[in-house]
């Protein structure tokens, strides 16, 4: 019997998709209202989407790919988009959740963590 696990790829895109989410919402301070429309929720992707290439010459795309996933989940990725951000906060707890992913990833990239990497382990 097999058990169905997750590979480091397929990891980086569902964490970058779940990023990508949230960056969005973040931008359209979704935290102060309490019922979105659709079509704002569309303009918040549109102005990511357009800054993103702008900034990181990162092309939008239909569905997440390991490749975008792995430029989007960069430090550099999270400081541009704190440039769309207005509340000095939350760009600091977004920078903050970007830096535990990025101490994470080895975790996960690893195929075994306790010998690889034991000191990033509880």
């Amino acid at each position: 019997e097999t058990l169905p696990s997750i590979d480091a790829l397929h990891c980086d895109i569902g964490n970058a998709a779940e990023f990508y989410r949230i960056f969005q919402l973040e931008i359209g301070e979704v935290y102060k209202k309490s019922k979105v429309s659709i079509e704002e929720r569309k303009k918040w992707q549109a102005t990511l989407d357009k800054h993103l290439r702008k900034k990181m010459n990162l092309k939008p795309i239909m569905r997440m790919n390991g490749n975008f996933a792995r430029k989007l989940m960069t430090k550099e990725t999270v400081e541009a988009v704190c440039e769309l951000i207005h509340s000095e906060e939350r760009q600091v707890a977004l920078k903050e959740l970007m830096d535990l992913y990025l101490k994470m990833k080895p975790v996960w990239r690893s195929s075994c963590p306790a010998k690889e990497c034991p000191e990033l382990l509880c």
